[in-house]
């Protein structure tokens, strides 16, 4: 059984279907075939930086139990995804989500620990255009405005086992895909749980076709005496 805030909260409640919704509005074309590398740079640094800390932040909200603080901060494209991809609408994931939650509990599943381990990626995403005077002239330049940035993650949960008495601790390394518009340190976030490259260049059609994902695994924690 995977556990994760994607597992826990969507993807043990909503069934992932093939396709994808249309997101909540068109956006730019990408300004270039290749996409977006990795932004590099002071300000890439800052919102890397800020995106690791709102993350740990999450993990510790949902930690303590406050699993709603998790669908609150759901990147609403994403949710919105979901909601077109459910029949009943957003209604019925936020019902699903409920149902999933606990049945956790029911089933003796508990998070002992979420937090960001290893390095961040960040890349501008969210094409737009400017007018800027330059040399006495306007001109049109492209620019992005939101940070998206990939954030590692290492989850300890606990659960129990169908015939052991005795409950085991999993340790599952996955990651967070945060996002803010540049500027507002306001981030909300997709699990990385069954999400694939194409479905997020759905969402973010600059980011690179060649982008490589933190890896996802899952393992028995070892036993301390």
């Amino acid at each position: 059984m995977a556990v994760s805030l994607g597992t826990c909260l969507c993807g043990v409640a909503v069934a992932q279907k093939g396709g994808a919704a249309a997101p909540a509005r068109a956006l730019p074309a990408a300004p270039s075939a290749a996409g977006t590398a990795p932004a590099a740079g002071v300000a890439a640094a800052a919102a890397a930086a800020a995106a690791v800390t709102a993350v740990d932040k999450l993990g510790s909200e949902v930690t303590r139990g406050n699993y709603a603080v998790a669908i609150e901060r759901m990147n609403p494209l994403w949710k919105l995804r979901m909601a077109n991809q459910t029949p009943g609408g957003m209604a019925e994931v936020l019902k699903q989500i409920e149902v999933a939650s606990k049945r956790m509990t029911q089933e003796g599943v508990s998070i002992i620990s979420s937090v960001p381990q290893g390095a961040p990626r960040a890349f501008e995403v969210g094409p737009s255009t400017k007018i800027e005077v330059v040399k006495g002239e306007q001109v049109e330049l492209e620019i992005f405005t939101k940070w998206l940035v990939l954030v590692p993650t290492l989850t300890k949960y606990r659960l129990l086992l169908q015939g052991d008495p005795k409950p085991v601790v999993i340790e599952k390394t996955g990651f967070q895909v945060a996002v803010s518009d540049k500027g507002k340190n306001d981030w909300t976030f997709i699990d990385g749980t069954g999400l694939t490259v194409n479905t997020l260049r759905r969402l973010y059609l600059t980011l690179p076709r060649d982008l490589e994902l933190p890896p996802i695994e899952e393992h028995k924690a070892a036993e301390t005496r």
